[in-house]
């Protein structure tokens, strides 16, 4: 059986030599090919190709990320579950600008890449007979090949060779079409799926049984075991030596305002905001239990629940220093402390802190009832 010619290739040493050449060899009519090693500016016009769909691909495939990107933050923060951070509405698009960008990126990327392979070029094509030819290895290297192709029509081989080598050709080639290739039989497609299937059981085996011998490994680690400080501990990172660490001075927490009291005399200006309620006094009572009896005593006298191994002398609220206290002098005190009691403003809300002056007050005036107190 003969032969069937495919084409006729002509390697030039130059891309200008190529570019020459295509324009005497479209006055043949003929079917023009061209494989260099890198683009060659002009050489699509020369041979009077279509431009490339890829950049409009590429562009609708990267706004179609941009806007996927959108909806999935959208209905995520938006709808399914809805955060607040920062006060901000859940649905501001401005939070949601960095993974626009990369999934457009990803989507424009794979676009490109794939669609210039298996649509535009329809590559990988291991069947194509210039792959098959002696240029095809010189081409990859330093030279530029122009092809005569038959296009399903007789082609005058003598003819091509012969306006090749006047077109410039430093040599010629005829390639012939490849035997067809025999169909792979069923055996030979089930065989290489069960290849397949159990190379797939081997590796997910031995990547289940290599975690299992060694869970971790340099330089990976569980977020379960990685170092961390727990409260209290020390640390040598921090110049003090200790772990935790205080809030950032003059931060404020949501929702709260500072504390504007700087003198006792603006203290003496604060009024209690809470009704005296039976509610109210059971919260400053247990209030005052759990944080403020454990010095000051049950009667509010000094005396601790402590051993004397405590050593501190807690203030007698009894006294009638403390009796004269205004109700914002006491809750100033709880807030900004006062010689040996620290501050009690971050274990009390304001709320509890009221609560306690009340409480106080009952205590105080159960200690020293008058005449009028009796029924």
């Amino acid at each position: 059986m003969t032969e069937r010619v495919f084409s006729i290739v002509g390697l030039f040493d130059s891309p200008q030599a190529l570019l020459a050449a295509v324009p005497r060899l479209k006055l043949e009519a003929w079917h023009l090919e061209a494989y260099t090693p890198y683009p060659v500016r002009g050489l699509d016009a020369a041979l009077e190709q279509r431009r490339s769909p890829l950049a409009g691909m590429v562009l609708v495939m990267g706004i179609l990320g941009t806007f996927t990107a959108w909806l999935f933050q959208w209905w995520m923060n938006s709808v399914d579950y809805p955060i607040v951070v920062g006060g901000k509405d859940p649905s501001s698009w401005q939070a949601y600008v960095p993974i626009m960008f990369e999934v457009a990126v990803l989507f424009a990327t794979f676009t490109a890449g794939l669609g210039m392979l298996f649509l535009l070029n329809k590559l990988p094509a291991f069947w194509h007979p210039f792959l098959l030819s002696r240029s095809a290895a010189k081409v990859t290297c330093d030279k530029f090949a122009l092809a005569v192709e038959a296009n399903d029509q007789a082609l005058d081989v003598v003819a091509a060779e012969s306006a090749l080598r006047e077109a410039g050709a430093v040599s010629v080639e005829i390639v012939y079409e490849p035997a067809p290739a025999k169909r792979a039989s069923p055996n030979l497609l089930l065989g290489l799926a069960a290849v397949l299937a159990i190379g797939c059981s081997l590796a997910g085996y031995a990547v289940y049984w290599g975690i299992k011998l060694f869970p971790v490994l340099p330089p990976m680690s569980h977020m379960l075991v990685q170092p961390r400080a727990d409260a209290f501990d020390s640390s040598g990172f921090f110049k003090d030596g200790r772990a935790m660490r205080s809030p950032v001075p003059g931060t404020i927490a949501r929702g709260q305002l500072p504390y504007p009291v700087k003198t006792h005399e603006q203290a003496e200006r604060l009024r209690n905001p809470l009704p005296r309620t039976h509610a109210v006094m059971l919260a400053g009572r247990s209030a005052y239990n759990n944080v403020c009896s454990v010095c000051h005593g049950p009667l509010a006298d000094g005396t601790p629940t402590l051993t004397e191994a405590y050593g501190a002398k807690p203030a007698n609220l009894q006294s009638g220093k403390f009796l004269k206290y205004s109700d914002g002098r006491i809750y100033d005190t709880i807030v900004r402390g006062m010689n040996a009691m620290p501050s009690y403003a971050s274990p009390l809300t304001e709320h509890q802190r009221w609560a306690v002056v009340h409480y106080l007050r009952a205590v105080q005036r159960a200690q020293h009832a008058k005449d009028s107190d009796l029924p």
